[in-house]
């Protein structure tokens, strides 16, 4: 009687076995199935929505397009993930209650849980919150470059929680947006090159800026790079006695992280204007002298 009372039950339970696999197990994978397609689905939305954004900011003539592009990528960036994150988790809790697993109670205790995680894990909070603020107050955008904590580099990524920095010497620092003590954006809406010049005490300083003045206007009309360049350059003047040169300041506005080029050709233009008007570019240097008086050296050749 137990063996057949046990067999009626192998029997009945390999019945709910062979019914899951044909109702359930179906539903199971068709879920994956879509939940795959709706990630790639959101991913070519979000790319599509984002095209169209920049493009009418690039129709906006009160608009920076390169501003507008940034601070449209870093939110379509978080939204993309945001959504995906939405829908694993969706399809998780429907496939464990396919297996059988009631969620209920799961659904319940995950407040519980939720709320003593919390006073655990003050700091994810504390890095999320400040990575709202971020965001929110559009502080740092995905392709600017940006000191934090004194660490500088271009910002290849933004997260609720971290910021990837990549310098340039190619290595990735990661920081915890809570724990961002200073943050530098060095490309927001426009940037800048200071140049401090040093000259010779003998130069005519007037000329010296005159050089420096015209070197920045045929900068500024040349083809390829004039159209970085946003203000003429600006002389500020003599700026300090050096111990061995006059120091001239000067700054050129450009557009946001043109500011390395423009200063390298910059100074490379005046160079070759230097030269060319002869004016001495001096260079730190010692006198020795020997006792009180200043003599020349004395060298005398013994030939044999």
């Amino acid at each position: 009687m137990f063996e057949f009372i046990n067999k009626e039950i192998l029997v009945e339970q390999l019945e709910k076995v062979q019914k899951w696999f044909i109702v359930e197990l179906p539903v199971i994978i068709v879920l994956l199935i879509a939940v795959v397609i709706a990630i790639k689905l959101t991913k070519v939305t979000i790319k599509r929505l984002k095209k169209t954004l920049i493009s009418r900011a690039d129709r906006n003539k009160y608009v920076d397009t390169l501003e507008a592009e940034k601070r449209i990528n870093t939110l379509t960036g978080i939204l993309y993930g945001s959504i995906k994150v939405v829908l694993i988790a969706i399809v998780i809790m429907i496939i464990l209650q396919k297996v059988g697993v009631n969620i209920g109670p799961i659904l319940a205790s995950a407040g519980i849980i939720g709320l003593a995680v919390g006073f655990g894990a003050q700091e994810l909070v504390r890095d999320v919150i400040s990575g709202f603020f971020i965001l929110l107050e559009n502080q740092i955008r995905t392709g600017d470059v940006g000191i934090i904590n004194g660490t500088g580099g271009l910002v290849e990524k933004i997260e609720l929680r971290t910021i990837t920095l990549r310098d340039f010497a190619g290595v990735v620092h990661v920081f915890q947006n809570g724990k961002i003590n200073t943050l530098s954006n060095m490309t927001k809406e426009w940037s800048a090159m200071v140049f401090d010049i040093g000259v010779a005490y003998k130069e005519d300083v007037d000329k010296v800026m005159d050089i420096m003045r015209d070197t920045g206007k045929e900068l500024q009309e040349d083809a390829e790079l004039g159209g970085k360049i946003i203000e003429p350059i600006e002389i500020l003047g003599l700026d300090k006695f050096a111990d061995s040169a006059l120091v001239i300041k000067a700054r050129l506005k450009t557009k946001p992280i043109a500011q390395w080029e423009i200063g390298r050709e910059y100074r490379r233009r005046l160079k070759v204007a230097f030269d060319k008007h002869n004016i001495e570019i001096p260079f730190p240097h010692t006198t020795v002298y020997w006792g009180e008086e200043i003599n020349p050296l004395s060298l005398n050749i013994n030939q044999k």
